[in-house]
């Protein structure tokens, strides 16, 4: 697995923290499998009543590791382990909660279109720039995003690749609460603890009323799956990924 998720318990919550500072909390593929391990597990825990993501001061995620991108690009060979992760969460069966402080890039803003509640410091910066780099949206947030935000703003967020500040992704609907950094985790914890001491059957019936099909999500995700693979191996995307590489080398 990896050593840059952790996973602690909080009475009947499980945490998954990602933990890789240095990188601004980047995704590889082993990051992926640990958190799925973690949601998969969880839920066939009965003791486990409730999941909470958390980042690190200053990045919640800043969306997958480039390198692992390039090598598929290059390679044309890429694991499952990213489609394994987004499924999970479609499948989760017990509440998914999250707490936001600072960059939330690319799948870092896409899982909380699958969050029941996200929680966010008022830094927090939201942004998907999927197109800009020769890429498609992911996650399941081309049906999700227009759902929860209205064609236009999904638009303009999940194609032109315009960011929200944390306001604007609370009026957006992606955002719960915004929390004082110095009380985020306390806050998503202890509201945490308030659902997993609720009757656990009519919660998850409930949830599930509350959200979209999961079979339409799946769906989804395995179509812009295809899309985003081939994207990848395009001329046009391996071009935009060297420019941003260079210029985070410059």
């Amino acid at each position: 697995m990896s050593d840059h998720i952790q996973i602690e318990r909080q009475g009947a919550v499980q945490t998954i923290r990602i933990n890789r500072p240095d990188k601004k909390n980047a995704l590889t593929r082993a990051m992926y499998a640990a958190m799925t391990k973690a949601i998969v597990d969880g839920d066939s825990d009965a003791s486990v009543r409730a999941h909470v993501f958390f980042g690190v001061p200053g990045a919640f995620s800043s969306g997958n590791d480039l390198q692992d991108f390039m090598a598929f690009a290059t390679t044309g060979t890429m694991g499952s382990e990213v489609i394994d992760f987004l499924i999970a969460l479609v499948n989760a069966k017990k509440p998914l909660l999250a707490g936001v402080d600072g960059l939330a890039i690319g799948v870092g803003t896409t899982i909380h279109f699958h969050c029941d509640l996200t929680f966010a410091t008022p830094q927090s910066f939201f942004k998907t720039p999927f197109v800009d780099l020769g890429l498609v949206p992911e996650a399941g947030s081309s049906l999700l995003g227009p759902a929860l935000m209205g064609h236009q703003r999904a638009f303009a967020f999940l194609a032109m690749g315009d960011g929200l500040n944390a306001v604007e992704a609370k009026e957006a609907g992606l955002v719960y609460k915004l929390v004082e950094t110095e009380e985020l985790e306390s806050t998503v914890l202890r509201v945490a603890s308030e659902i997993a001491a609720k009757p656990p059957e009519a919660m998850r019936i409930s949830r599930d009323l509350l959200r979209m099909p999961r079979e339409e999500v799946v769906e989804r995700i395995k179509l812009e799956a295809k899309h985003f693979a081939e994207r990848l191996q395009s001329e046009e995307a391996r071009n935009a990924l060297m420019a941003f590489l260079t210029r985070k080398k410059g």
